[in-house]
């Protein structure tokens, strides 16, 4: 894979979660390392009450940093207080992350379910964009967010289904965003799907401080790496890493209008 060494080439980290304690160096640290490595823009993501609180305060503190405000599916039997005040908070740009996730079942399906549709209700209500994390749960969560309404912006994060999967996700409308997972070896049914994803609809994330790309796998990740993810995708596209830099940027603004310039 090629990364480009040209100044000018920008990126948005669409999903990433800096204040982590796992972020190699903290979260200064991995906005400077970020900045050096042309990642322009990066949203910071709330799971919780907690998460969402601490996104709001770094996105405050940063000019290049926004936030969202969700409930993460694992943490959906703690509920939705507290979190509606924060969406009048400056710099939060969607809901989410929130979805379905039946891989590890850390909250009763139900009320995972109840949660999702929840949110679902507040990014219509708000014209906010919906960040959807959904594993092994693909049928359900097409069936909640067709039941509640696809918001005009929706975006499955970390996207990890097969080209079947991917054209279900075009079909409503949503946005695809790449992780670090696309450069894993075993990971071809990912890659098919990027290969035929809409342009206008792709977009890349590091899932900091999650799913390190090749070649980092084994480290914490942070947002610089995310220039690796841009690369595998211009392989996989086959297109120059600068144009994959250009229209994923493109697309992020229009996905998360909150954070065009």
């Amino acid at each position: 894979m090629a990364v480009s060494d040209d100044a000018t080439t920008e990126w948005v980290d669409t999903h990433c979660h800096v204040t982590y304690e796992d972020i190699p160096g903290g979260a200064e640290s991995a906005l400077v390392a970020a900045r050096q490595a042309g990642v322009k823009r990066m949203i910071t993501i709330g799971t919780d009450l907690k998460t969402s609180t601490a996104a709001i305060e770094l996105a405050t503190a940063h000019d290049d940093v926004w936030a969202t405000v969700g409930l993460h599916p694992h943490d959906a039997k703690n509920g939705l207080d507290g979190l509606h005040e924060l969406f009048s908070k400056p710099r939060v740009v969607a809901v989410g992350e929130c979805g379905l996730d039946y891989y590890y079942n850390h909250s009763d399906r139900a009320v995972q379910r109840e949660m999702f549709a929840e949110q679902i209700a507040l990014a219509n209500r708000l014209s906010l964009p919906l960040v959807v994390h959904t594993r092994e749960a693909w049928s359900e969560t097409f069936d909640v967010l067709s039941a509640c309404g696809v918001p005009e912006r929706t975006i499955f994060h970390c996207f990890t289904g097969s080209p079947v999967e991917a054209r279900k996700c075009l079909d409503i409308g949503a946005y695809l965003s790449f992780s670090g997972i696309l450069t894993f070896k075993g990971a071809d049914e990912i890659r098919a799907a990027a290969k035929i994803c809409s342009a206008e609809k792709v977009l890349v994330e590091t899932d900091s401080p999650f799913l390190a790309p090749v070649p980092h796998r084994g480290k914490s990740n942070q947002p610089a790496f995310l220039v690796e993810v841009g690369a595998c995708l211009a392989d996989v596209r086959g297109v120059a890493i600068e144009e994959i830099a250009r229209q994923t940027t493109r697309n992020a603004t229009i996905a998360f209008p909150g954070i065009a310039a």
